[in-house]
């Protein structure tokens, strides 16, 4: 989850705040006046729901107006993102996404049923999280440098799990391999759950995952932590070095978290709700509810929000077609 920087922010925002409807509010503060849905393409208990509802909370407190968490999920994300893109656009439906919204066009191009770039408004980049490469305690490598030295030596045996093709953790394996010149296995699963639960068992010898899945097995001992992605080191795991300081700077997959709109909502509800998001966000309860669950807290403003979907997609869609893969 970088790249003239002046004029794309103004064509962004010409995208995500210039395309009201061709209604208006009667009046500015009259938004919102009823429920607001906001469609979560995931299952209940998900990080993406568990977001999606404390920005409902926030958005709730903030507004005077309740906020409603409608679970769709399914399809890779592809089910409820599709709902959101069909629905009206009056400000009264909104939409989380995550890393699978800049993931999908690259991986299902024509087959997606919505056009990422051009049937949603942007509203805010809420959080990103960190992902953490672990091996399993058996594997005989200290650090990245041992690992990498252990695949180049062995090609083909050590295997990793994720949660399907086309998963974050699956691209950020194939990330891996493709900035550190490795070949490695990929197995994927049906869900995160059992790779975990298979990692821990030794069944695949490493994983990508979000810090806080793994904080625990490694302070216990069961896995060994690598390095982490993003900028700077993990609060949950302050000794662990980033893959830049490892020496592998270009892996670099940063799962986002965010809140969009269908094309076409009032300009008035999208500067509303991610002032509403924003205040929150950067000091408000959330923004230490986000921490405390090891995300990091962002509050984007619509454009550079759409600015970072450009760029992942940009990306995800450059690892994918590097490394042939196809959906399941």
């Amino acid at each position: 989850m970088h790249r003239n920087r002046r004029s794309f922010i103004h064509h962004c925002t010409a995208l995500a705040l210039g395309s009201a409807a061709p209604w208006t509010f009667a009046a500015a503060g009259a938004y919102p006046d009823k429920t607001v849905r906001i469609i979560i393409p995931y299952p209940a208990g998900a990080a993406t729901d568990t977001l999606g509802r404390l920005a409902g909370q926030a958005l709730q407190q903030a507004l005077g107006q309740s906020f409603i968490a409608d679970n769709k999920g399914g399809g890779g994300t592809t089910i409820g993102t599709r709902a959101l893109a069909q629905s009206e656009p009056d400000g009264y439906t909104l939409g989380m996404v995550d890393s699978s919204f800049t993931i999908n066009p690259g991986l299902l191009g024509s087959k997606l049923a919505y056009d990422t770039q051009k049937d949603f408004t942007p509203i805010s980049l809420i959080a990103t999280a960190q992902f953490v490469l672990v091996t399993h305690a058996s594997v005989p490598v200290k650090d990245l440098a041992g690992f990498l030295a252990k695949a180049r030596a062995e090609p083909d045996t050590l295997a990793y799990g994720s949660a399907g093709v086309g998963s974050g953790p699956h691209l950020a394996g194939a990330q891996l391999a493709q900035q550190a010149g490795i070949k490695v296995v990929h197995i994927p699963y049906k869900g995160g759950g059992t790779v975990i639960t298979d990692l821990l068992g030794g069944q695949v010898q490493f994983a990508f995952a979000t810090v806080p899945t793994l904080a625990e097995h490694i302070k216990a001992g069961k896995l060994r932590a690598l390095a982490v992605t993003g900028a700077r080191r993990s609060a949950l795991l302050p000794e662990v070095p980033t893959f830049a300081e490892a020496g592998l700077p270009g892996v670099d997959i940063t799962p986002l978290f965010g809140l969009v709109a269908p094309k076409g909502i009032p300009a008035a509800a999208v500067d509303r709700i991610s002032q509403a998001l924003r205040a929150s966000i950067r000091g408000g309860e959330m923004q230490s509810r986000l921490k405390a669950m090891g995300f990091e807290p962002v509050g984007s403003t619509p454009a550079e929000f759409a600015q970072r979907i450009q760029e992942e997609t940009a990306k995800w869609s450059e690892v994918i077609r590097k490394s042939g893969i196809r959906p399941e």
